[in-house]
């Protein structure tokens, strides 16, 4: 725990959406903060806002989680600076819009980085120091992408969300006698930048509003998620929903079904 008294939470992809989310969350709740994305100057941004409106410390740490040496790097900077992590909050994340023929290795690679590799080595670097001090909590942002059959288009995403839910199931059960708990967190559409990114904005916007929910709200149930322990979170009632419907219908009629919503709103 910091000087002042208060614990410490990292969220990486904090520059905006659900990540940026989630640093407000924090800082209502009291907690000093690092903040990790590859956009400096909005996390600065952000810093001072939390630090003005919440009066939490917020450190800014740039990096690209793409890059395989990031990792390791951040938390190098974090130990020389005596900054222990009592949260980990591993959001970054992205989707290559396309077929996999039509992309390129690197843009794959990279994601697969991002969403899968980072988040693996964050939470095995961090881990040790928060069974020792018996306090942890980390969420995993997954999606209810990751509980359903995957559709054309995107093709890791699916396979790279379904990974985090796994991994934190897993995760979850070997340290809560600890004090760590671990929470994949598993929105479905979410409003934010994430669609601009990928260049499926326009597609998506084609999607009933019902379908969407906001930033704020799922980063607030993802907070009580992993207070409360729960290993795996799915946010709002359709996408539960979705993720109960999936379990007992027969998966060559779901997979149908997703090949033409995918010729709809995805990029095959």
């Amino acid at each position: 725990m910091a000087q002042d008294g208060r614990r410490t939470a990292l969220i990486t992809g904090a520059s905006a959406g659900i990540g940026e989310a989630f640093a407000h969350e924090y800082a209502r709740r009291g907690w000093n903060l690092v903040l990790t994305a590859r956009r400096e100057d909005r996390l600065r941004a952000l810093a001072q806002e939390l630090a003005d409106v919440r009066g939490v410390a917020a450190r800014v740490l740039p990096a690209d989680l793409a890059d395989p040496a990031a990792p390791a790097a951040l938390v190098d900077e974090l130990g020389r600076a005596g900054v222990p992590v009592d949260a980990l909050v591993n959001n970054a994340g992205f989707g290559v819009a396309g077929s996999y023929r039509s992309t390129t290795w690197a843009q794959q690679r990279d994601g697969i980085q991002v969403m899968v590799t980072a988040v693996a080595e964050l939470t095995h670097r961090l881990l040790p120091g928060m069974i020792d001090r018996r306090y942890g909590r980390i969420v995993n942002v997954a999606s209810v992408a990751g509980l359903v059959p995957s559709p054309p288009g995107h093709t890791l995403y699916g396979a790279s969300k379904s990974f985090l839910v796994k991994f934190s199931q897993a995760l979850a059960a070997e340290v809560r006698a600890y004090g760590v708990h671990v929470t994949a967190l598993c929105p479905g559409f979410t409003y934010s930048e994430f669609h601009d990114v990928n260049g499926t904005r326009g597609l998506v916007s084609q999607l009933p509003g019902f379908m969407f929910m906001d930033a704020g709200t799922v980063a607030r149930q993802g907070y009580d998620a992993v207070m409360r322990g729960k290993s795996v979170y799915v946010n709002g009632r359709v996408n539960r929903g979705i993720a109960l419907l999936v379990r007992y219908l027969p998966h060559w009629l779901i997979q149908g079904q997703l090949r033409r919503v995918a010729r709809k709103f995805r990029k095959v």
